[in-house]
């Protein structure tokens, strides 16, 4: 009775022991190796050529598209930068790639979409991976950003043909380096605004400086205008006036 025992338990005989963990050994080495196998090839030549199509078939515009990606310039470890890309680039495909339906890029897209979902099992889950840690909001032509996309399933796919296990590496140090520059930068930007608020200060004074001068160059504009009126008062009276003809009067008088 005890033998058969309630379902779902091992049986109690002990030479099955060694060779149920000899199993277990074996079936965890072939699903080792066939991830291996599934990772390194995951990313084929033929996914390369698709967006290299999507960025041929591209109408070139000045119009740009926000999205989110990584700052290379704060997360500079090639291995870690891909890995904090995967799920934005994952969100562009999702959220910023669209076309009409049933054409050639749609059907592009809808494969990168999957290729995405089963890229996921390569990469290893890190915390800090979901926050907005070493991301910039970035405005690029849609050109660019396919561009974008591709540098990036082709870095990837070199990585993972190189070591298959590469995106197991826990980045949660690089991440948080990129939190504390982001803290860093927004404490020193509670000071930045001093240069601004002087600056302000400044074109006021340069201003107020300009309403004087305007205002005492126009005073001086009427000043001058009207001392030329005065002296052409005086000077152009009539020849036949009472004060001309007494002065010619008095030249003509003899000496």
């Amino acid at each position: 009775m005890t033998a058969r025992g309630a379902a779902g338990r091992c049986p109690s005989s002990p030479w099955l022991g060694p060779q149920l963990l000899l199993v277990c050994l074996l079936v965890s080495r072939s699903i080792a190796k066939e991830v291996s196998e599934h990772c390194s090839h995951m990313i084929g030549n033929g996914h390369l050529q698709v967006l290299q199509q999507l960025i041929d078939s591209q109408m070139e515009t000045s119009c740009q598209i926000a999205f989110e990606f990584v700052d290379q310039k704060q997360l500079d470890d090639p291995v870690c930068f891909l890995k904090k890309a995967f799920f934005l680039v994952k969100d562009i495909i999702d959220d910023k790639m669209r076309f009409k339906d049933n054409t050639p890029n749609a059907n592009a897209t809808e494969r990168l979409q999957e290729l995405s979902l089963r890229l996921k099992s390569c990469f290893t889950d890190d915390y800090e991976e979901q926050n907005k840690a070493c991301v910039q909001t970035f405005h690029e032509t849609p050109l660019k950003l396919l561009e974008k996309i591709k540098n990036f399933f082709n870095e990837t796919k070199r990585l993972l043909e190189k070591d298959w296990n590469t995106f197991s590496k826990n980045c949660n140090n690089s991440f948080a380096k990129c939190s504390s520059q982001g803290n860093n930068e927004q404490r020193g930007g509670s000071s930045g605004p001093r240069i601004p608020e002087f600056y302000f200060h400044l074109l006021g004074i340069i201003l107020v400086l300009l309403a004087v001068g305007g205002l005492l160059f126009y005073r001086w504009k009427r000043r001058s205008h009207r001392e030329p009126q005065t002296l052409d008062s005086s000077v152009g009276r009539p020849e036949g006036s009472p004060l001309t003809q007494d002065e010619d009067r008095q030249v003509e008088l003899p000496v």
